[in-house]
């Protein structure tokens, strides 16, 4: 059976936005199973609706699955594996520009209601890989310490790629991360 790996885009995103076709593309060629998510209402998103849909899309977690978000599918990864059950484990989480805030954006603030309990999120992953670039217009890269911290993760910086997003965001388009793809392939 192959590696499954699930995709969650950022805040207004979607399966073709930035990165997220070519990435994709690259880790299917290197025999992962690979998925990336459309989560409902992209513009306004929802901790609880977009938790079920990765649970959904998901199912019974295996050992070998890796969760990869972007920005707010950060987020929504650490608030599911939050969820899970105490003898449930996958392989890794990947979060690129992820934080643990509302970082003063009303529309986020559904997603921390409650603080992320950290105890419980770093036993259901083997390993959490972070990226973040030093010039992030929404994610400062304090954030990415903070993570790393947190969840004893491996943080990678990346310079000069902002949000790691693109013309929804006015900035310059990323439409590959060959790094995410790199550090993936390493996992196996």
């Amino acid at each position: 059976m192959k590696n499954r790996i699930f995709i969650v885009h950022c805040w207004s995103g979607h399966p073709a936005y930035c990165w997220y076709p070519k990435v994709s593309a690259d880790l299917t060629n290197l025999g992962y199973n690979v998925v990336v998510l459309q989560m409902p209402t992209p513009d306004e998103p929802s901790q609880q609706t977009w938790v079920e849909v990765l649970s959904t899309a998901v199912g019974k977690p295996q050992k070998t699955d890796i969760l990869i978000g972007h920005s707010i599918g950060s987020v929504t990864i650490l608030r599911y594996l939050e969820s899970l059950s105490d003898n449930t484990k996958i392989k890794a989480a990947v979060l690129v520009a992820g934080f643990t805030d509302d970082l003063g954006y009303s529309e986020l603030a559904n997603f921390f209601t409650k603080p992320l309990n950290f105890n419980q999120i770093k036993k259901r992953a083997d390993k959490f890989i972070l990226i973040h670039s030093d010039n992030d217009q929404y994610v400062d890269l304090k954030h990415g310490y903070h993570l790393r911290d947190k969840l004893n993760a491996t943080l990678e910086i990346l310079p000069g790629r902002f949000h790691f997003s693109g013309d929804a965001d006015n900035e310059p388009v990323c439409t590959d991360l060959p790094e995410l793809t790199k550090l993936v392939s390493r996992l196996k």
